[in-house]
């Protein structure tokens, strides 16, 4: 059986997997998450741009997968805090190299994509 096969047969597939970790939402909460556990609204505040739907279905995906827990604070009234597990907290060592990457190339890419888009037909041509 080849890899992709055994890959594509089972439950949890490496797919799968890439696309959580991978996806812009996932890695943002995660990061936040690294800083210290918060409480929704916090987190919501600490993500620019992300809206209530898609952090509530986030922090559901990244529970489900096991990257953070879910607690309800006995309090009155009732908070719920979001914190990491333990492979929640080794997803950032990947996650840490990816940003130093992102950092070290960041000027090599924004010049790469500049010298790409002066060579792009302007808008509305016909030329492709």
């Amino acid at each position: 059986m080849t890899a992709s096969a055994r890959f594509d047969a089972e439950n949890c597939s490496l797919k799968d997997i890439l696309e959580r970790v991978g996806d812009k939402w996932s890695i943002l909460v995660v990061a936040a998450l690294a800083r210290e556990p918060y409480r929704f609204r916090a987190l919501q505040r600490a993500i620019e741009g992300i809206s209530q739907r898609m952090l509530t279905l986030t922090l559901q995906r990244l529970e489900r997968d096991g990257l953070i827990t879910r607690t309800v604070l006995d309090l009155r009234p009732p908070r719920v805090e979001y914190a990491l597990t333990a492979t929640g907290r080794s997803l950032t060592i990947p996650l840490r190299s990816l940003a130093d990457w992102a950092e070290e190339h960041r000027g090599a890419i924004s010049a790469s994509r500049a010298r790409w888009d002066a060579k792009q037909p302007p808008p509305g041509s016909s030329a492709s």
